[in-house]
């Protein structure tokens, strides 16, 4: 009897495909920043109170049907002055952002591809920003500029640039050091041509989780800087000054808690969103 050998050849693993997992938590946070997005864009389509005149006779009406968040010591719907005041509050915060992504992005990108004088200027200008806490920063510039939201905005995005430089220039040295970085500088092509084509998207990746989650710390700043009152003057609807204004009348708390729970889930949310992207990453 002759005993034969059956050859088998297992067929090539496919391709698992990357499935990514959405917990409920991100899924209410994308929704809440949505919203809130919602309202910046069209308030009107949200409420239809008038946020700057009141009723007289409606004046510190509690929360109900007729007015959600209650009415102030004006008769203003308090929810309309809420939904009225998302676009300042965020597009300040977009502002902020996009002058510590702008400006720090550059200072890291350079600091990090150059290196040598160039990191060495940078990286001490960088050092004096960090020394300075960035509210006692923001607090001093938008004195200097004068107390509105957008002097407000500028100041927080100057206080953020020294942390996106920081981020960006320990990516960029990563990205510089890798082999296909160096083969494409051995071939020919030129600083500009690898510092754009190859470095910035490879370096770019941790910058846009620290953008989201300054997003959320930029409408925490400006919130307290209109607190304080260095934002608009009244009748402005800044989520900041209805806190402000609010703590006045303890006898009508909503108008306390009803600007600051929106204010807080928003920037809970906005976190939320920054964490689940750090791990998918």
């Amino acid at each position: 009897m002759t005993l034969t050998a059956v050859t088998t050849t297992e067929a090539p693993a496919l391709p698992t495909r990357r499935v990514w997992r959405v917990p409920p938590t991100v899924v209410v946070s994308f929704v809440v920043v949505a919203l809130v997005l919602a309202w910046s864009i069209a308030p009107g389509v949200f409420s239809r109170q008038n946020p700057v005149d009141g009723i007289p006779s409606e004046l510190f009406r509690p929360p109900s049907g007729a007015h959600w968040f209650g009415t102030d010591h004006l008769g203003r719907d308090e929810f309309a002055r809420v939904v009225h005041g998302t676009a300042s509050s965020v597009s300040s915060a977009l502002v902020a952002v996009l002058i510590g992504l702008v400006v720090g992005g550059l200072f890291g990108l350079l600091s990090g591809f150059f290196g040598g004088l160039v990191d060495t200027t940078l990286a001490r200008f960088v050092d004096v920003l960090l020394a300075i806490p960035s509210f006692l920063m923001a607090v001093v510039i938008v004195s200097a500029l004068g107390f509105q939201t957008i002097n407000a905005a500028v100041a927080t995005g100057v206080s953020a640039v020294a942390v996106f430089a920081r981020v960006l220039r320990s990516e960029v040295l990563k990205a510089r050091s890798a082999v296909f970085v160096e083969a494409s500088l051995l071939l020919g092509g030129s600083r500009a041509y690898v510092l754009f084509r190859h470095v910035l998207p490879n370096a770019s990746r941790s910058v846009l989780q620290l953008a989201v989650l300054q997003f959320g710390l930029s409408i925490l700043t400006i919130a307290s800087l209109a607190f304080l009152g260095y934002g608009d003057p009244p009748p402005a609807s800044d989520w900041g000054l209805l806190i402000s204004s609010g703590r006045e009348y303890p006898l009508a708390p909503w108008l306390v808690w009803a600007p600051a729970v929106v204010t807080i889930v928003t920037v809970l949310s906005v976190n939320r969103i920054s964490r689940w992207l750090r791990k998918t990453d």
